[in-house]
């Protein structure tokens, strides 16, 4: 009998090779409209904030769905509240109807820790709800460059605490899934790992919904070398990064508090929750999804990895007309959830 190894990859996943046409003609025609759009750190942050909801940049504006609801959960200042977006299941009409939801679902946004905002991704919300019969909540953290580390993260734990102590009271059901895109992903982890280490009975009984996230802001080496401007780049990435960590160095950028790849994850050995990684080949954080869902299952936490070749940074977002791979990614965390979702 031959040796095995004891780590395998599906290596045909991440073989050029294996894009579809449809990716390839769409990633071109992504690189060229960003090439000549405006970029946000030449704008300005803020100004780019305003022409993203006027359609002004690369990408079609946010749709926001009259059915979301706003509220606000307190933060750990006095006087302050981080605002919140709030999204129940189509299915669930009245009050009465709403308090036989099966869990809910933490969501922290994507946008490099500097763009979006908790009423940015209706869409995706309203999917997590219809497909788990859930209640979502998209937190509106801080964003830099105004709010650099640790403002935005800081809300994020308050938002954990909160729906950890609160959400059965709400909501009738408890905290099962916290997830987000990019710069989300990235936070949920780090407020997962907050709430294993200050709460020794915490539990995330659903999973982690970690769509094409950073868990290592030094830049791993897809993130160096990736140059296309396919949403996002390796040079792009630099600016993000600079907004949301101005004066920390690069060895302060590897430590758990802020890359949670560089976490001690021997405290968490058998209490991870399960996590879903998915990520697009063409796409500079691709390393990331890999080495941290590796880890993951070395500390005894159950990795569902889904790569998807050809996919750009943030394709979870894109019609499924325009790219099947969107679908297929959308198929795939719906399994995820309802899997998991009665646990």
């Amino acid at each position: 009998m031959s040796l095995t190894s004891d780590i395998t990859i599906n290596a045909a996943k991440f073989d050029p090779a294996s894009n579809s046409e449809q990716s390839r003609q769409l990633n071109d025609a992504i690189e060229q409209k960003f090439d000549a759009a405006a970029a946000w750190y030449k704008v300005g942050a803020e100004k780019y904030r305003q022409m993203r909801w006027a359609g002004q940049t690369a990408l079609p504006p946010p749709v926001m769905l009259p059915q979301a609801l706003d509220f606000t959960i307190p933060s750990r200042e006095q006087g302050r509240d981080i605002p919140c977006r709030l999204m129940f299941p189509q299915a669930r009409k009245t009050d009465e109807e709403r308090k036989g939801v099966k869990g809910v679902v933490m969501h922290i946004h994507g946008g490099g820790w500097v763009l979006g905002d908790e009423k940015s991704h209706d869409a995706l919300l309203q999917f997590y709800a219809d497909v788990g019969d859930l209640v979502v909540v998209s937190v509106g953290y801080r964003v830099a460059p105004e709010n650099p580390y640790p403002k935005g993260p800081e809300d994020c734990i308050d938002a954990g605490e909160f729906l950890v102590k609160n959400a059965e009271k709400m909501y009738g059901a408890p905290l099962k899934f916290i997830g987000g895109e990019s710069a989300g992903a990235h936070l949920s982890v780090i407020v997962t790992f907050h709430l294993l280490k200050t709460q020794p009975d915490f539990k995330l009984p659903g999973g982690l919904l970690l769509h094409f996230g950073c868990y290592d802001l030094s830049k791993l080496p897809a993130a160096q070398h990736f140059d296309r401007n396919i949403v996002l780049s390796g040079p792009i990435m630099d600016h993000f990064m600079s907004a949301f960590l101005p004066t920390q160095t690069t060895d302060e950028r590897r430590t758990g508090a802020i890359s949670p790849y560089y976490e001690n994850f021997s405290p968490f050995r058998g209490r991870l929750p399960s996590a879903l990684f998915t990520i697009g080949t063409e796409d500079p954080l691709v390393d990331d999804t890999v080495v941290m869902s590796v880890k993951w299952m070395m500390f005894g936490g159950e990795a569902v990895v889904k790569a998807y070749p050809g996919a750009c940074h943030g394709f979870i977002g894109f019609a499924p007309t325009l790219l099947k791979e969107a679908g297929e990614a959308l198929a795939d965390t719906k399994t995820f959830i309802q899997e998991r979702v009665g646990k």
